[in-house]
């Protein structure tokens, strides 16, 4: 790990916010009511610059948790809190002097996963998205439900861009979540479906 401030919040160059309301989709309001929210904070790379043999764990120990409380309470803040919160996700885009690598290190450990589900009080593994790009680069990120991954009703997607970031030296770290299910969802339940397969299907080829 390069020589940074003893605080890692001290690497945490912005955090932003975005919070959205499906009110009409194709000329009806939701019959459940849903926000979706992405926090995102925006964070020097602690391996820019490092070779593909540079180890990751210390240095994403000291640094993940820091930004998995800041993304936290945001996102908690945002939404209304735990018990509000049916789904969730995570995501990470390293700047272009990084590699795909550094982001997976502060989005795929138990230092900002079991945090982050903990504190959304979730059992589900949490889906993701990993990129790198440019400053300016959009990121999908998935989320389901936090306690029934099968559940489709809760498999969403929520954007966020932040103009300025990344920098080819940061990262920017992504936990987002909804309140509640897609809009007029409709297409069943992974737990009820009919037992599919090529062979089941009339007239069906491959």
């Amino acid at each position: 790990m390069r020589n940074f401030p003893d605080q890692p919040e001290e690497l945490i160059r912005k955090i932003v916010f975005s919070r959205e309301e499906v009110l009409i989709e194709n000329g009806t309001a939701p019959l459940i009511p849903a926000a979706r929210a992405a926090a995102a904070a925006v964070v020097a790379n602690p391996w820019a610059g490092l070779g593909p043999d540079a180890g990751l764990s210390e240095a994403a120990a000291w640094l993940a948790p820091a930004i998995a409380a800041r993304l936290i309470d945001r996102l908690l803040s945002g939404l209304g809190g735990a018990d509000a919160v049916e789904a969730f996700g995570k995501g990470a885009i390293v700047g272009t002097a990084g590699e795909i690598e550094h982001g997976g290190a502060l989005i795929h450990t138990p230092y900002f996963g079991n945090l982050l589900r903990e504190s959304l009080e979730g059992t589900s593994i949490i889906c993701f998205a990993d990129s790198r790009g440019d400053a300016g680069e959009a990121l999908v990120v998935p989320m389901w439900h936090k306690t029934a991954a099968a559940t489709r009703t809760h498999y969403q997607t929520v954007d966020i861009r932040i103009p300025d970031a990344p920098r080819p030296d940061e990262i920017v770290v992504v936990a987002a979540a909804s309140t509640g299910p897609r809009p007029h969802a409709r297409i069943g339940d992974r737990t009820t479906d009919a037992q599919v397969s090529w062979s089941t299907l009339v007239g069906a080829t491959r």
